[in-house]
């Protein structure tokens, strides 16, 4: 049986037509109102006379905001057999040129504002031969942006939905049809990860439902879904983040509505009021970045939230510190707070919902299909404390895209003839098969040959009562090659000690571990995704 998540959604259309989908902003869509524009949208990429006849296989770029064209646009790419670029809405213009290259993109959907950036470099990529612009409501005034789109020769978004025919008459598609995802480029440059759209189904978006057993064949979806009580999530992760696609589709497949954050600014008071409006069940969100304000705006005393409703907090792509889970869970009496963690080449790896492991750093239930691998490429004893790597066999990415010595670096065969994927992630596993997450490698600090998880130590720092945000990176050190070095903000922006932060750390860290210096910020600025930016905080900790 093939799974091909185009095919997946009409199932959901079909067995769910008239249940609300999608709240983006002040839009929402039903399934049928989502299925019938995505319909639309996908005939027009196929037209011939549109300008482009997408071939199956052939990418288009996603350059946009949190909005409801956003996912239109995912689903009517995979109806048409295409590919979906995410692209970083806040790339600049050599960033937004690379990734339009190495994609080999041949159309751009995008927001308004960004036209003088794509006028700007769309002749240095000349495979992108179509571009639609979604109206953002930027002024009409703006001669940058109406040249730009004059240059561009840019169709109207909803001018070609209103043209398009809405019928479902699509030629049959595969479960080897494309799915690729962009790494966030926090070490590098983004590489684009090629999955089977079959495997990102089961790897990335439960298989047909988390908690029970995989779906053998795609009608049994209907089922479930018909089975399932509908649910509503906020979502705040961007859409053009792996964490936001696949928590909405894991929605789709069973039937709930998504509430999108499309604010440009987080705001965890509009968040609330948006789960407290839509009686959510769920709140998703991206680690302490997110967590943290949700937790001081609903301790604010002279506020009330109604959350009745409320049965799950939960991170994905960043985990939480101790701290902030118990804030949560003390305010919001009965709800569970959860981190998940995953990578772009691993799809959803684990949850965890309690407090176990080093430095109150989670330890994680995983799939049959994780383990930790030594240098020997042979999974470490359970217990031993031996710290390996991250790996995941089964439903994996085929590789990189245009990247041969990335992928066999990255995908590798075991003595047994296994093949695993190893993205950089260290970790343990105790007896009982849970796993201890450390971080990733490019990441790591060594301080005279001790290796020190910036994670683990920035977990411990966030516990600290005056301490609202921190990171923590590696400088250079002429005795012992690096030492550490810690980011912070503080509440209020009052000063700390670096010796009592170290009194502090030193119960739950060896001393080898304790941060040297302390920096002081107004803010920590952090990827689109949540995660901290690394090459920022390099630069501020060596001056």
């Amino acid at each position: 049986m093939e799974f091909n998540l185009a095919d997946l959604f009409e199932i959901a259309v079909d067995a769910v037509p008239e249940r609300t989908a999608l709240i983006a902003g002040d839009e929402r869509r039903t399934y049928h109102e989502l299925n019938d524009r995505a319909n639309r949208l996908a005939h027009h990429l196929l037209d011939p006379n549109s300008g482009l006849a997408l071939k199956t296989g052939e990418a288009v770029a996603i350059y946009s905001w949190n909005r409801a064209e956003w996912l239109e646009a995912e689903i009517a790419i995979y109806k048409a057999r295409g590919v979906v670029i995410n692209i970083n809405y806040r790339y600049v213009i050599e960033e937004l040129r690379y990734m339009l290259e190495n994609s080999d993109a041949v159309a751009v959907i995008f927001e308004r504002t960004f036209a003088p950036l794509l006028a700007e470099i769309y002749q240095d990529c000349p495979k992108v031969r179509h571009f639609i612009v979604i109206d953002d409501k930027s002024s009409d005034s703006d001669a940058k942006i109406a040249t730009a789109l004059t240059a561009l020769k840019a169709k109207t978004y909803e001018a070609v939905i209103a043209d398009a025919s809405p019928k479902q008459d699509f030629a049959p598609r595969s479960a080897d049809d494309r799915y690729i995802l962009y790494t966030g480029g926090t070490t590098g440059l983004p590489k684009g990860v090629i999955w089977r759209q079959e495997d990102i189904f089961f790897a990335a978006l439960g298989g047909g439902g988390f908690n029970q057993p995989p779906i053998v064949k795609p009608e049994e979806l209907r089922e479930r879904i018909l089975a399932a009580e509908p649910i509503v999530d906020v979502i705040n992760a961007p859409m053009m983040h792996g964490g936001g696609q696949w928590t909405t589709f894991i929605n789709f497949f069973r039937g709930s509505c998504i509430a999108l954050n499309c604010d440009h600014h987080f705001s965890a008071e509009r968040i609330l009021r948006l789960a407290e409006r839509e009686k959510a069940f769920s709140i998703m969100i991206v680690g302490d970045a997110m967590a943290r304000p949700i937790a001081d705006a609903i301790a604010d005393p002279t506020t009330h939230y109604d959350l009745s409703n409320l049965f799950l907090i939960g991170s994905g792509g960043a985990i939480m510190s101790r701290v902030v889970k118990e804030q949560l869970r003390a305010l919001v009496p009965g709800v569970i707070v959860s981190d998940s963690f995953g990578a772009s080449e691993t799809g959803a790896a684990g949850t965890v919902m309690d407090f176990d492991g080093p430095a109150a750093g989670p330890r994680f239930t995983v799939s049959e299909k994780i383990n930790v691998l030594n240098e020997k490429l042979l999974p470490v004893k359970p217990g031993s404390g031996e710290v390996g790597l991250l790996a995941r066999s089964g439903n994996i990415p085929l590789g990189y895209y245009k990247d041969e010595a990335k992928t066999a670096a990255t995908f590798v065969i075991d003595p047994d003839g296994m093949r695993w994927v190893v993205p950089g992630d260290y970790a343990t596993i105790e007896d009982d098969g849970t796993l201890n997450l450390l971080g990733r490698g490019s990441a790591c600090i060594n301080t005279g040959g001790e290796k020190i998880y910036v994670e683990e130590v920035e977990a411990v720092l966030k516990a600290h009562p005056d301490i609202f945000d921190a990171v923590v990176v590696g400088v250079p050190d002429e005795r012992f090659g690096e030492r550490v070095a810690a980011i912070v903000t503080t509440r209020n922006n009052t000063p700390v000690d670096l010796i009592e932060v170290q009194e502090f750390c030193s119960s739950s860290l060896a001393r080898y571990k304790l941060p040297r210096e302390i920096h002081l910020t107004e803010e920590i600025p952090r990827t689109a995704v949540g995660k901290p930016d690394y090459r920022w905080a390099k630069r501020i900790a060596t001056g």
